[in-house]
């Protein structure tokens, strides 16, 4: 295969570039105004392109949503689901868990990806793909890659776990349901403070390993 020419990598370097303040303008603009408050005229304008490369990169308004939505969240997945070892013996699973639960916690609680979560719930009767895409980068992920730790953990018997699919969706709901819930229903004015979700990851993590730590 022919290696690429210098003006191809110039140009792929400039069309990745295009792509990137498309979904920046995007992200700004369906967070501001909302999907049918989103005029693609002006959203062209704030990426310093033309409509027609807009276009050109996505298709379709729709597909913009759709596109932001996925890159959004897997960012905020990335950044939870960074490389951790696994804990080496059982005296440090308590605080494996409590990092992984404050680290989650940290990232959905951030305003924007609550505007998010409520801009996709908004929207999800028109674009039912959004809650897929929401859901697959975001709890999906989350619960998947607990599970195969908790396989993992469970050969080695650091803890006591039959399933680890079921393991994982419970201990994922038992950190996110309470503080979520909050605030999504009641505003970013009920997001707890730093304080307040170490507490609640640290009585999460008791009450899980009450019913999966080893002894149990």
């Amino acid at each position: 295969m022919p290696e690429p020419t210098a003006a191809a990598s110039v140009t792929e370097g400039a069309s990745a570039r295009k792509h990137r303040a498309i979904l920046a303008a995007a992200e700004e603009m369906f967070l501001r105004a909302g999907y049918l408050g989103t005029n693609m005229d002006e959203l062209a304008a704030l990426s310093q392109v033309s409509k027609q490369t807009v276009y050109k990169h996505f298709g379709s308004k729709e597909a913009l949503f759709v596109e932001l939505v996925t890159t959004m969240t897997d960012a905020a997945g990335d950044r939870v689901h960074n490389e951790v070892a696994d804990p080496p013996d059982a005296t440090a699973v308590p605080a494996y868990l409590r990092n992984y639960a404050e680290r989650q916690l940290d990232v959905v609680m951030t305003p924007r990806l609550l505007q998010l979560r409520r801009l996709v719930i908004g929207e999800v009767g028109r674009f039912p793909e959004l809650a897929r895409a929401l859901y697959e980068s975001g709890p999906g992920r989350a619960m998947a890659s607990l599970a195969a730790v908790f396989g993992r953990l469970g050969e080695r018997g650091l803890l006591a776990i039959d399933d680890p699919e079921v393991a994982a969706a419970q201990f994922n709901w038992l950190v996110m349901a309470g503080p979520l819930n909050e605030a999504m229903l009641l505003g970013d004015e009920a997001v707890p403070d730093a304080s307040a979700r170490r507490r609640h990851v640290a009585e999460t993590v008791r009450l899980f390993l009450a019913g999966y730590g080893p002894s149990a």
